[in-house]
């Protein structure tokens, strides 16, 4: 497994660990996830173009 794919892995965690479930992050919307989505959305087309 390549630092890549751990990468992957862990944002792919904290992003569904983002997502606002519990009552006392429900006023946060979806601010936590969607950074973490945009970060994620980096890292893949970098994978993709083998920059990583």
């Amino acid at each position: 497994m390549g630092l890549g794919t751990i990468l992957l892995i862990i944002l792919i965690l904290m992003l569904i660990g983002g997502l606002p479930v519990f009552p006392h992050s429900r006023s946060w919307g979806y601010g936590p996830s969607g950074v973490i989505g945009v970060v994620l959305v980096v890292l893949l087309v970098l994978l993709l173009l083998g920059r990583i």
